[in-house]
């Protein structure tokens, strides 16, 4: 990490955040000490990046995209629109857990978040799935899998360039060919 990124001057970016070179950051975006962001990531505009937040590279935050503490993003991820992650699952403003007690989420390579969506707090997101906007996702995401709904429920399938898949796992747009595994799909080769 250096000091190579772009960043709009109403960003806050505390000292002690890392973040990659060719990064961008925008209009009013909050940048936390310790967040780790990596290279080639776009951060829009009024986004929050929490302490202890790991994102890898080329990953996009668009604008309103709130990612709290205990949160990593790998390589490639996008972010919708205002999509937010918790951490805690039973929060009281009267007895504040603290970092020992959030949960964990993960939101693997390649994986989408929809405008509006929200992650609740403790699940996986698998390798290049898709959430629909305004998705509230309860559970962890297969690789490859499609959800959509409130709470989430899987709608099919979707391939690495984001095209649904059809009943044998192909993909038209790009000619891809997928099989069942136990985290979800695994691209043939």
């Amino acid at each position: 990490m250096d000091d190579t990124y772009r960043a709009h001057r109403s960003a806050c970016i505390d000292e002690g955040a890392e973040i990659g070179d060719g990064t961008s950051i925008w209009h009013y975006t909050h940048i936390r000490g310790t967040a780790k962001i990596g290279r080639n990531c776009h951060i829009g505009q009024n986004c929050y990046v929490d302490v202890n937040v790991k994102i890898g590279d080329f990953v996009k935050l668009q604008n309103n995209v709130s990612v709290y503490e205990c949160v990593e993003l790998e390589d490639y991820v996008f972010c919708g629109p205002s999509s937010v992650f918790t951490n805690d699952l039973t929060p009281r403003a009267k007895f504040p857990k603290g970092s020992e007690g959030y949960k964990k989420t993960l939101v693997k390579e390649g994986a989408t978040i929809g405008a509006n969506a929200t992650i609740v707090c403790g699940h996986t997101i698998g390798r290049n799935a898709l959430i629909a906007a305004g998705a509230v996702i309860i559970e962890d995401i297969p690789d490859y899998a499609m959800f959509g709904g409130v709470p989430a429920k899987q709608m099919g399938w979707v391939c690495e360039c984001g095209q649904p898949l059809d009943h044998k796992f192909y993909c038209s747009k790009c000619g891809a060919k997928y099989y069942k595994v136990k985290a979800g799909l695994e691209k043939e080769e």
